[in-house]
C-alpha cells in the first residue's frame, strides 16, 4: 500500500552553526552552504589569515632559505654536468624552484612582494654562479686536453674573469632558462589574492 504522506523535505542546515536555512538565507561557498552570519565570519577569518601571511616577515631567515635553495640548485646542475660531461640547461630550472620554496619555508610560510623580489635576486645570482661553474668545468677540461697548465679558478679572481667565463657560451637558451628560474622564484612566494566580494 502506497504511503499517503510524501516524505517531508530535509531542511538545509548551515555548515558551521547547523541552523536550518530557508532559500533566501543560504549562502553557497564551494560545496557547502552557510547562513549569512557564519559566511561573513568565515570570510573575515580568511581575509585576516591571508593578510597575516604578509606581516611580520623574518627576512633574514627567508634570505637563508633562498641562499640554501640557490646553492643546492647550482650544485645540482654543476654535479650533473660533471658526471655527464653535458650541460643540461633544463636542470638549471630546479634553481628557481628551490630558491622559491626555500624562501617560502624559511619565512614560515609568509608571502609578500618583498619575498618575491628576494627570491628573484637570489635565483638570478645562483643561476649566474651555476653558469660560471659549468663553463669553468668545460673550459678546464678543454685546457687539460690541450696540455695547457692554465686553469679557470673558483672563486673567480675578479668581476672581469666572472663575466668572461659566463659570457663564453651565453646564448638564447641560457636566457630562456634564466627567465624560467625568475618566473618560478617570483611565483612560489607570491601573496595570495582573494577574489573581491
Amino acid at each position: 500500500m502506497a504511503d499517503a504522506n510524501p516524505a517531508t523535505p530535509v531542511a538545509t542546515r548551515c555548515g558551521r552553526c547547523q541552523a536550518a536555512l530557508s532559500e533566501s538565507e543560504r549562502v553557497s561557498a564551494g560545496d557547502r552552504v552557510f547562513c549569512r552570519t557564519c559566511y561573513d565570519i568565515l570570510k573575515l577569518q580568511l581575509r585576516t589569515g591571508v593578510a597575516a601571511m604578509s606581516q611580520d616577515i623574518n627576512y633574514p631567515m627567508a634570505m637563508v632559505g633562498a641562499l640554501l635553495g640557490g646553492i643546492v640548485g647550482a650544485l645540482a646542475w654543476w654535479g650533473v654536468t660533471v658526471l655527464t660531461k653535458i650541460g643540461f640547461g633544463l636542470v638549471a630550472v630546479v634553481i628557481g624552484v628551490l630558491v622559491g620554496h626555500g624562501t617560502l619555508r624559511f619565512a614560515g610560510g609568509k608571502r609578500s612582494v618583498g619575498l618575491q623580489i628576494l627570491a628573484v635576486a637570489v635565483g638570478a645570482l645562483s643561476f649566474l654562479g651555476a653558469v660560471y661553474l659549468v663553463n669553468m668545468t668545460f673550459i678546464n677540461d678543454a685546457l687539460a686536453q690541450r696540455g695547457d697548465a692554465l686553469r679557470v679558478s673558483f672563486p673567480p679572481t675578479g668581476l672581469m674573469m666572472f663575466y668572461a667565463v659566463i659570457a663564453a657560451n651565453f646564448g638564447i637558451m641560457k636566457l630562456v632558462f634564466l627567465g624560467i628560474i625568475v618566473y618560478e622564484a617570483w611565483f612560489i612566494p607570491r601573496p595570495i589574492k582573494l577574489p573581491s566580494a
